[in-house]
């Protein structure tokens, strides 16, 4: 039998909550927001009190040497300078005890502390969440933390005394006989059964330091009864906590504050930032890695060319990815790079097809104004053109962690921002072929529904351009930015010729083809309904003049006549003149 990655044993709660306390067991989530409801405690405390089983804790060993105690010891220091084993899983359930029973804050999803308090009952054994009925209600302890805390300072016998006297006093007022003896003994016994969840035996796999990730990952999904699955970044959020939970909070609060409007924040109107998002720029940049797990890898400490890890070569590599974070998450840049991908006609977040083509850009954004000084203006003109070229192309499809380092480790050999620029040159010419333009984003703009990158980047070459909405004078990129809807949409995808129009005609299939779309304001739309080309048109055609009409078909790759076309005659034609005006909007660029 092969020598076993694991040794499973049965460790005390108290003993496990002890050695996180001590820094001896690293508990990321007490950096990060903890996400349970209190009523999710509750229950969890009700469940040991009775006996039930309430799952594995799964533990890894430190991969770099075990640090020593310090010399001193502070009030608010871990007697650890760095853990011996990770909490990999468990970690909300660790949490969500050391809280609720020992009083340690906890923050919420908006990064402010809170504690969770847990009342009980301990002459019916009934635990409930803390609230002000249960703060007047004499027969409950507030929090189940006061009795902890009062056994850690020997004075249980006063607390109990103090809680009997209490709900004597309550018993007076409603008129109701003090507490019996039995009574009494009762509460005694109830304490210390609370008292006697430190000693809950909980089922535990130690893993040792020379189980990998991958290793780990798999013995997770085996013994976790939900089937979940623990992802790279798990890993590496996992590591920030434990040997820099500053930067872990600075990267989950610029997340955070991607997702709601704020001014001098991340928020924006392309993406929802994630910390794997983050996590990627910053491994790209720093280390010139496109895997993901690469990033936990260097973070361990291991040294990616003689494959030694060692907790020199992670203080190392902890200084090197600190300085690419602090570049990913200045704001100066990552608003200068959002505003690049504006000229570049992508405005609003239902034109991002790819989040990860945009990380991907951002990477290469920093990697040319840091590492090759490129000024400003060029940055930008190179940026918007890749990201026009790579998002329109989907790129950063399918194999895209290998697309990114096979970049990477060629841009590492660069030495001159000439070079840099006349790389990316080189691949945006690769991509951009006439042969492209002509026969395969035709083809690509003949599947059904005005979805995907070819019709993102239509809609894009029209921002660039600045045309209009269809029959409008309002510029398309003022009704698809983010924000210029109310309660009812600004801008609608208009099907030209009328679904239907198009089924009483006898058109069964392929009537939500990408070329019988475009975008029409939300009046206009209404306004169209379900007329026949021939009749929308002329009403238009009439109202605007000649020069007008034309010039709408021209700002829409629409056919001029397109209104008396053959529905399957125009959909071919209107597929070539779209695949030119995204040409011409990339040229703009």
């Amino acid at each position: 039998m092969a020598n076993s990655i694991y040794k499973p044993v049965s460790l005390e709660v108290g003993n496990i909550l002890k050695d996180v306390q001590t820094g001896k067991i690293g508990l990321p989530d007490l950096q990060r927001p903890f996400v349970w409801k209190n009523d999710k405690v509750r229950q969890l405390l009700d469940s040991m009190f009775r006996g039930y089983p309430i799952g594995y804790i799964m533990l890894w060993e430190s991969p770099a040497d075990y640090s020593e105690k310090k010399s001193s010891i502070g009030t608010n220091t871990k007697i650890y300078e760095a853990p011996k084993e990770l909490v990999i899983d468990g970690q909300q359930r660790l949490t969500a005890l050391l809280s609720s029973l020992y009083g340690v804050r906890v923050k919420d999803k908006d990064f402010k502390e809170r504690n969770i308090r847990i009342a009980f009952d301990p002459i019916t054994h009934v635990f409930e969440n803390a609230d002000a009925a249960t703060d007047r209600n004499p027969r409950f302890i507030s929090s189940v933390s006061e009795v902890f805390t009062a056994n850690r300072e020997n004075k249980l016998r006063t607390f109990r005394k103090s809680f009997i006297r209490q709900l004597n006093e309550g018993n007076a007022k409603k008129g109701e006989p003090e507490l019996t003896d039995e009574e009494e003994d009762l509460i005694e016994q109830g304490i210390n059964a609370l008292l006697g969840l430190e000693r809950y035996l909980l089922p535990t796999l130690e893993i040792t330091s020379d189980a990998d990730e991958e290793m780990v990952s798999d013995i997770f999904v085996r013994v976790n009864s939900q089937g979940q699955s623990l992802k790279q970044d798990d890993f590496i959020m996992t590591l920030l906590s434990v040997y820099e939970p500053e930067m872990r909070s600075r990267i989950e609060k610029f997340c955070a504050d991607s997702h709601v409007p704020a001014d001098g924040t991340s928020y924006n109107h392309l993406i929802k930032t994630s910390a794997t998002h983050i996590i990627r720029a910053a491994v790209g940049l720093g280390f010139k890695r496109g895997r993901l797990r690469y990033a936990y890898q260097i973070l361990r400490g291991k040294d990616l060319k003689t494959g030694e890890t060692s907790p020199e070569t992670r203080a190392e590599n902890f200084e090197k990815f600190g300085k690419a974070v602090d570049c990913v998450l200045d704001l100066n840049n990552w608003k200068a790079f959002l505003n690049t991908l504006g000229e570049a006609g992508y405005i609003s977040s239902s034109q991002i097809t790819s989040e990860n083509a945009l990380i991907f850009n951002y990477a290469f954004y920093l990697i040319g104004r840091y590492e090759f000084k490129m000024e400003p203006l060029a940055i930008k003109k190179l940026v918007r053109r890749w990201f026009y070229a790579s998002n329109l192309t989907a790129f950063y499809v399918g194999s895209f962690e290998s697309d990114f380092e096979k970049q990477l480790n060629e841009v590492s050999e660069l030495k001159t921002a000439e070079e840099f620029i006349a790389y990316f040159d080189r691949s945006i010419a690769a991509l951009m072929t006439d042969d492209y333009f002509s026969l395969t984003l035709p083809n690509d703009l003949n599947a059904n529904e005005a979805t995907g990158p070819s019709w993102q980047g239509f809609v894009a070459a029209q921002v660039v351009l600045g045309y209009k909405a269809l029959f409008s004078t309002v510029p398309v990129s003022q009704l698809i930015s983010d924000g210029a809807s109310g309660t009812k949409k600004a801008v609608d995808k208009h099907h030209l010729f009328p679904d239907n129009y198009l089924k009483e005609a006898g058109y069964l299939s392929n009537r939500s083809n990408r070329a019988n779309f475009t975008y029409a304001d939300y009046g206009n739309n209404i306004y169209i309904s379900d007329d026949a080309p021939s009749v929308y048109v002329a009403k238009y055609r009439n109202e605007l003049g000649e020069e007008a009409y034309i010039e709408a078909c021209k700002q829409h790759a629409l056919p001029t006549g397109f209104e008396n076309m053959d529905y399957e005659e125009f959909i071919a034609a209107r597929r070539g003149l779209m695949a030119q005006l995204i040409k011409k909007g990339f040229e703009r660029l």
